[in-house]
């Protein structure tokens, strides 16, 4: 058994978290995840309030295990969906794009653990202040909506920051990177591209053959001069990005460009034209498999990895 503070929070058996990625996160997968000893997350983004709550209710039909809500604060309907959260007494709500403080009060009330994710110290620190349970630092390797410090650089600076557990985030899937997130001071890690291959993962068969097939220079990042920078596999919509930034493309243009194209690739399997966003770590993950068995190889490649350590002669 391997536990951290982060287990002992929020009610967990390993302290993975499965990354909360739009129209790929669901219910379903969420649920098995929790189910076999991690922390599912629901992306919620721009869910419609009864939406989010079928997709809970899948959850709690699944397993009765801790899960998490992700909220794009940015998005519609978020005020609605904290009212769903604290209606179906979801337990964790991770949250992104914006300041979760104006609603930390009522979470907090309602017994949920708030948990931002957050790209640098200056923000940490203010979520630190606000009451957040615990933080999310995730670097520029992951996959979707990405800042611009590597986990490497990041994830130790917020770790010795603030005084709650922080979970790293970006480029981990392999117990190697899992224990280099937890020497860099990390109490758990959250893992994505690895979960978008899973078997209970709802997303289109198109796009896990894509993450099975890519290289290590597979991703980049697009939508630079939106402000809201995107890693993606490369593609004819990754093309396009570029080419309309290179030859000074407004952010209203960008957007039009790339509105919908998710929604395109994960339920629609387009895979030239569609939004495949997806994590640095895509050519590491080479199979499919359930989410137990995902959690399981996390779980024993990390315990062997730190095996591998108390070995050599230091």
């Amino acid at each position: 058994m391997f536990k951290t503070e982060v287990c002992e929070l929020l009610g967990i058996k390993y302290p993975i978290f499965q990354g909360a990625m739009a129209w790929i996160a669901d219910g379903n997968l969420a649920g098995h995840v929790s189910k076999a000893g991690g922390l599912g997350i629901i992306a919620g983004g721009g869910m419609p309030p009864e939406l989010l709550r079928k997709e809970i209710k899948i959850v709690k039909e699944i397993t009765d295990k801790p899960f998490a809500v992700n909220l794009m604060l940015m998005m519609e309907f978020v005020e609605e969906q904290i009212e769903v959260c604290i209606e179906e007494k979801v337990p964790v709500v991770t949250t992104g794009a914006g300041n979760p403080g104006t609603y930390m009060k009522k979470l907090k009330e309602a017994g949920i653990k708030v948990i931002p994710i957050v790209p640098s110290v200056a923000l940490a620190k203010r979520m630190q202040k606000s009451g957040a349970d615990a933080l999310i630092a995730e670097g520029v390797e992951a996959g979707g909506h990405v800042g611009d410090l590597t986990t490497m650089a990041l994830l130790p600076q917020i770790a010795g920051a603030v005084d709650i557990p922080v979970i790293g985030a970006g480029g981990i899937a392999s117990g190697k990177q899992f224990l280099a997130a937890l020497v860099l001071g990390a109490k758990a890690v959250q893992v994505g591209t690895k979960f978008i291959v899973a078997e209970e993962c709802n997303v289109h068969e198109n796009y896990k053959q894509v993450i099975i097939k890519a290289k290590d220079r597979s991703t980049v990042v697009t939508g630079k001069k939106t402000g809201h920078p995107v890693r993606i596999i490369k593609n004819n919509l990754a093309k396009a990005f570029i080419k309309l930034e290179e030859s000074g493309g407004s952010v209203a243009e960008l957007e039009e460009l790339g509105a919908g194209k998710l929604r395109l690739a994960a339920v629609e399997g387009d895979m030239k034209e569609g939004n495949v966003m997806s994590g640095q770590v895509a050519s590491m993950v080479t199979k499919k498999e359930t989410c137990e068995e995902i959690i399981q190889d996390l779980m024993t490649s990390l315990i062997l990895e730190i095996e591998k350590i108390k070995t050599l002669n230091l």
